[in-house]
């Protein structure tokens, strides 16, 4: 079947991405620094700029690449993507200032939508009755890539240096729209369709504002801890391995985005996405808890678990429920918004973290983020039009 085709296609195409994009995490601040940073205040200041940079300009720029995916197909955005981010983060090797570092994360997030314009197309090709099981393995792409970058980052930083990093993660990124580039298909629009599209209602997307909401929820459930998950393990932990098993926390919440993508987005399929966004909601509350009570690492690493299985399980569904509700004139646009309110969640979850944890206490960041995780439980919950129909048919 195409679909599947197409499925196989675009995961390596994410992993790629997502590794070159995480290939640099674990040594900016030691780059910075290697800039002409030595203060530690200063470095500190200048990597969380510099960090966050990306997340602005790809929030501002989402649903333009969106609007202009529907008019002129999803293949040329994701080769605009790769080509744009590859050559850019090659130059990131060889600044000679964090400005330059900083102005270049910034054209960065201009260029980004890879990821969620491959979830677009993959959308658009895949049967309603598949779309779950179909975006939840292309999530796990990306999420493999996003756990292995990292690591590679820092085994490639101490043999080959930071700036050769760069290169490399440039290089991975091309490959990636290289890989879209010759074996990708795509039906370009025709002029009716692109006619349509300029003549779309926008209020046809109005009934998933509450999709674009949860989006931005659960990648600020996801990223408010991120910050202080260090701070916050020296307090469970006084071992000598402290950087090991910071490392293992981190990773565990996307170990168990592995499982509950594809095990959640199939379920999604059959019982319907509202139902599954229901559950992960009320889960993902809950596996906030023994992380706020944990007394041990264990207790901690559970709760971090069970918060990676159900918001991953968060993600097919919200993707699906995009791909059944928007029109389909409009469904890159819609899938940019979506691609947008993610990197608000992105910006906004760290920044929320840090400020109440400054004010009050780390533990006081869990209790917030379940409020807001609440809240949306509720409007999901009340909200019967995404309550979509679920098709039942054999597998050809």
């Amino acid at each position: 079947m195409y679909w599947k085709r197409t499925l196989r296609i675009l995961w390596p195409a994410n992993f790629l991405q997502a590794a070159g994009m995480s290939l640099i995490i674990p040594f900016l601040p030691l780059y910075i620094q290697q800039l002409g940073i030595h203060d530690h205040d200063s470095i500190a200041r200048w990597t969380g700029w510099i960090f966050s940079a990306q997340f602005i300009t790809a929030f501002l720029f989402q649903p333009l690449w969106g609007s202009l995916a529907d008019k002129y197909g999803r293949k040329v955005m994701l080769l605009r993507s790769s080509i744009g981010m590859g050559v850019v983060t090659i130059l990131m090797g060889l600044v000679t200032g964090p400005g330059q570092l900083l102005t270049l994360r910034l054209i960065n997030g201009l260029f980004s939508g890879f990821i969620s314009m491959s979830v677009s197309l993959q959308a658009s090709v895949t049967p309603d009755k598949d779309s779950g099981r179909a975006l939840g393995t292309l999530q796990t792409g990306q999420v493999v890539g996003t756990l292995i970058g990292p690591l590679l980052g820092g085994i490639l930083s101490e043999i080959v240096g930071f700036r050769a990093v760069f290169f490399v993660t440039g290089a991975l990124i091309l490959l990636g729209g290289l890989v879209v580039m010759l074996f990708v298909k795509e039906d370009k629009p025709s002029r009716q369709q692109v006619a349509k599209k300029q003549k779309g209602d926008w209020k046809a997307l109005r009934p998933l504002l509450p999709v674009f909401i949860a989006a931005t929820i659960t990648q600020i459930a996801m990223m408010s801890i991120q910050p202080l998950i260090t701070l916050y393990t020296k307090t469970l932990y006084t071992g000598s391995h402290l950087a090991l098993i910071v490392g293992l926390v981190s990773a565990v919440t996307g170990i168990a985005n592995l499982i509950g993508s594809p095990l959640l987005g199939r379920l999604g399929d059959k019982i319907g996405q509202r139902k599954i966004l229901i559950l992960s909601l009320i889960m993902s509350i809950l596996a906030f808890l023994p992380q706020v009570f944990a007394t041990s690492i264990t207790v901690l690493l559970v709760g971090r678990f069970f918060l990676g299985l159900f918001i991953g399980g968060m993600m097919p569904s919200l993707n699906v429920l995009v791909k059944k509700l928007a029109p389909k004139n409009l469904q890159g646009t819609a899938f940019g918004i979506n691609s947008s309110a993610r990197f608000l969640g992105n910006l906004l979850g760290p920044l929320i973290g840090s400020t109440v944890a400054a004010a009050y206490s780390i533990q006081d960041v869990f209790f917030i983020t379940m409020t807001f995780l609440f809240v949306n439980l509720i409007a999901i919950a009340w909200n019967r039009k995404l309550d979509v129909p679920i098709v039942q048919t054999k597998e050809t």
